[in-house]
């Protein structure tokens, strides 16, 4: 995973996997905002995790489950050894904002093509 951006984000969001249909890889563009992070650290990011599911729900790669810093990041995922069809992606990040803790989801679709 990359860290792609010197400005901090104003809030979490998750960008859609580009390119889309893939073939056979695609990156993930995640942002993570300044806040105080539950099991974070100092420079404000928290402990996030992003994870690949194929259509009946079952986990087929996790591209990160750490403490990441605040700010823009991008991680590169090879499907080669996999069918094509279509997957999902989930970002979690668990976060504490003016002492209430909190946690950021969300999901998108994707489609392999070979």
């Amino acid at each position: 995973i990359e860290n792609t951006g010197a400005q901090v984000p104003s809030s979490f969001s998750l960008s859609q996997n580009y390119p889309n249909p893939f073939n056979p890889t695609t990156n993930f563009e995640f942002r993570i905002p300044n806040f105080s992070a539950e099991g974070g650290s100092a420079s404000g990011g928290g402990f996030v995790s992003l994870k690949v599911f194929d259509v009946l729900g079952r986990e087929i790669a996790v591209l990160c489950d750490d403490v990441r810093p605040a700010g823009t990041h991008v991680a590169r995922w090879d499907a080669s050894a996999l069918p094509s069809g279509v997957y999902f992606y989930r970002f979690t990040a668990r976060f504490v904002n003016k002492g209430h803790a909190g946690v950021f989801i969300d999901t998108k679709k994707m489609v392999f093509a070979k």
